[in-house]
């Protein structure tokens, strides 16, 4: 699971496939909506489409001459599974500040 989700963040972390990745956040997009959306090139947004794609971050549906993009949701899980174990890292560190906060607020 770690190689796949350091594949899928690396290919996310590019600034313009990252704005690619937040435009089909919300729906499947033809390429020209996305070209539109983001005022790049054409052959730009295929390029970076096609590495998201070979990231299994999204995938693609013929329709009539049409390519229509969409996120992948287990891709996007993967990730989110990913970042939600930290979270009781931070829970935990939160906690500890607050009985910090706390005991130093006692009255001695």
């Amino acid at each position: 699971m770690s190689s796949t989700v350091q594949q899928r963040m690396a290919a996310i972390s590019e600034p313009n496939r990252f704005r690619i990745v937040e435009v089909l956040k919300d729906g499947p997009q033809p390429v020209g909506g996305i070209v539109d959306a983001l005022g790049m090139g054409q052959p730009q947004v295929s390029r970076h489409l096609r590495l998201l794609a070979e990231a299994g971050v999204v995938e693609a549906t013929k329709r009539a001459q049409q390519r229509i993009y969409q996120l992948r949701p287990d891709a996007m899980h993967v990730i989110s599974d990913w970042a939600q174990g930290f979270a009781a890292l931070w829970e935990r560190r939160m906690d500890r500040l607050g009985s910090f906060l706390d005991d130093d607020r006692a009255p001695e």
